[in-house]
């Protein structure tokens, strides 16, 4: 298996004027912003944005681990969890229509993301592309919760930190709970969408990679 070494660089926190400047680019951009100061108060914010019987989609995210919302949301029955619907499958079953369908267009999306930069582009990298979907249009609703570590100048940069952080620690993690190498065989850039669609939940906190 392969040994990555993490670029430290990107795991800084941005500056609140750097965290002001993304707000505004993200909202020209027609995506909703809010900040918080930690990760208890965007956990509660998470949980007041999805409806009481939603049925939601719980990508796979070190952010979401963290703050306890996989567990949350996919144990609760105030929500429709379409995860733990996907799970009972099994591998096969995933990857057969009803578990793509499952996946690509639930009613609320919720996960992270890899890289903000300044000018409000979104970049989310992805070993198989299984919540791209829905992020792109085939949710309803996408929320992302977003650590400020996460906030950069450009897209090489953002690109960078893909590569060079993001990507080493999701291909330790794998070997660690999997035994197998990652890979980011995918990149989504978000550079727009229709206003009310995405939701991006900033913390001013070091969360997921």
């Amino acid at each position: 298996m392969t040994t990555l070494v993490p670029n430290t660089e990107f795991a800084r926190l941005a500056s609140d004027e750097d965290i002001t400047t993304v707000v505004a680019a993200l909202t020209a951009k027609g995506i909703a912003a809010e900040v918080f100061e930690n990760r208890a108060e965007v956990r509660i914010r998470m949980l007041d944005l999805l409806p009481e019987g939603a049925e939601v989609y719980t990508a796979l995210s070190q952010t979401l681990e963290v703050l306890g919302l996989h567990e949350e949301i996919n144990t609760s029955s105030r929500y429709i969890s379409l995860r733990s619907q996907v799970e009972k499958l099994g591998r096969e079953g995933r990857m057969s229509r009803t578990g793509r369908k499952l996946m690509a267009s639930p009613e609320y999306v919720i996960g992270s993301v890899h890289a903000i930069t300044h000018q409000g582009q979104v970049l989310i990298a992805s070993g198989s592309g299984s919540q791209l979907a829905g992020y792109t249009f085939g949710a309803s609703h996408v929320i992302w919760v977003v650590g400020a570590q996460k906030i950069v100048r450009d897209l090489d940069e953002g690109l960078r930190r893909i590569w060079e952080y993001s990507y080493p620690l999701e291909n330790e993690r794998m070997q660690t709970r999997y035994g197998m190498d990652s890979f980011p065989a995918k990149i989504l850039l978000v550079e727009g969408e229709m206003p009310g669609r995405i939701s991006v939940l900033l913390v001013k906190e070091a969360l997921g990679f």
